[in-house]
């Protein structure tokens, strides 16, 4: 079981136009110190936060509890100008376990009510022995020398979104997430997929847009450990060692 939190701004959007349109650097600053905030407090107890649209981030949050959630909120609420509200979902497969926490946080109210503030919605918590993480880091091959030293800045990002709209278009169908963590550089909470899925997937975005792709995979109790087996195993790779993946995904477990 992997668990997921969804967390939102709580009436962000109202705010972010009230009395009169606040400037729009204040707003990136605001979402990027956020963002880095909530990533620090998670990965005290081995979480790991990945933004999707800055007012709303997705969170592998197997071991923390309700009490961890509700400190952060506090946190955050005292010392920003707005607050958060989240919602925490846990299930076989990543995909189901934000859609939980999406739903819980929704049933409380709109993103844009403000009547809702600083709600914690739980359906369910990863426990047990069947309480794991598994998360793939993949990266795409030789970006430095086919795209970085050579194509425009803008272009390579172009290439680098292009990749990932196919990565994430695959993946989904699996249950499983993905997210840009920079650089070249994707992770994706992957929980139930084999090591020849991720491979096939692989394979087939490079014979269809010609980017070809590695990847690590790891598997742990937390977001962090799993996180840390998967850097290794793209390491060995990129090392041009052979790779044992059962003990790579295992340890850790």
């Amino acid at each position: 079981m992997i668990q997921m939190t969804l967390i939102q701004i709580d009436n962000y959007g109202p705010w972010t136009v009230t009395p009169k349109p606040r400037n729009e650097s204040d707003l990136q600053i605001l979402q990027a110190e956020l963002f880095a905030d909530v990533q620090k407090q998670f990965s005290t107890k081995k979480g790991l936060v990945f933004f999707t649209r800055f007012d709303n981030m997705l969170a592998i949050t197997n071991g923390i509890n309700e009490e961890d959630h509700l400190r952060i909120q506090r946190s955050i609420k005292n010392r920003y100008p707005i607050t958060i509200s989240m919602g925490v979902g846990a299930a076989e497969t990543p995909h189901e376990a934000q859609r939980l926490a999406t739903l819980a946080l929704q049933n409380e109210g709109g993103a844009q009510s403000s009547d809702r503030k600083e709600i914690l919605a739980i359906d369910s918590l990863a426990d047990g022995k069947d309480n794991y993480v598994q998360v793939a880091h993949i990266d795409i091959n030789s970006v430095t020398e086919t795209l970085t030293d050579v194509e425009s800045a803008f272009d390579t990002s172009f290439m680098v979104n292009k990749a990932q709209h196919y990565l994430m278009t695959k993946l989904i169908k699996k249950g499983a997430l993905l997210f840009f963590i920079g650089g070249d550089n994707f992770m994706s909470p992957c929980n139930g997929l084999s090591e020849k899925e991720i491979e096939e997937i692989l394979i087939e975005i490079n014979d269809e847009i010609g980017i070809g792709l590695k990847a690590g995979i790891g598997r742990g109790r937390n977001a962090e450990d799993a996180a840390y087996m998967a850097d290794i195993g793209l390491e060995n790779i990129r090392a041009g060692n052979n790779v044992d993946w059962t003990e790579v995904i295992e340890k850790g477990c």
